[in-house]
């Protein structure tokens, strides 16, 4: 099985411990999540988020509904935590969160490792560009909700870091 990597990082102007609560509210997801995959969560509130919590969520890619299940298989408050795919359109899905704080502000990295059916030239023609555009889409959202809230204290947004593409 053919794997593919994307990584992204964000800089955020709020302290790590006023970030992370925000991606440890799973219903935060949907704020996240573009429109266009009219993504929902079907696991009922409250969702206690640690290491072996599954969410169940449908989605709609390219017109077809979709279910996904992701479990947490890591979880350590406020630096890092896992989700992988258990049931969904990936063969592969695994994203590690990572929160570092750095100049005074935190650092979102996000990295995830996927396969899918079809291969390289299905991942090359649409699940690479639908990746990315997912997480400029995500990148984008949560500057304009933590620029928002820091606005008075910060004197600029964060910055949007380059998406890297690794293979393996």
């Amino acid at each position: 099985m053919k794997e593919f990597a994307l990584q992204q990082e964000l800089w955020l102007p709020p302290a790590r411990d006023e970030v992370f609560p925000f991606f440890a509210d799973a219903r935060n997801l949907e704020t996240l999540t573009p429109p266009w995959l009219s993504f929902k969560i079907l696991t009922p509130a409250p969702i206690q988020m640690r290491m072996g919590t599954r969410i169940d969520y449908q989605l709609r890619i390219h017109g077809v509904p979709l279910r996904w299940q992701s479990e947490i298989t890591v979880w350590n408050p406020p630096h890092r935590f896992v989700d992988e795919q258990r049931h969904g359109p990936y063969r592969l899905w695994i994203h590690e969160h990572r929160f570092e704080e750095r100049d005074g502000g935190t650092l979102c990295l996000d990295r995830i490792r996927y396969a899918i059916f079809g291969g390289w030239l299905i991942e090359k023609l649409f699940v690479r560009r639908d990746v990315e555009r997912i997480f400029t889409f995500r990148q984008k959202k949560l500057l304009e909700l933590f620029a928002e809230e820091t606005a008075s204290e910060s004197p600029g947004p964060g910055s949007i870091l380059p998406p890297v593409h690794a293979r393996s």
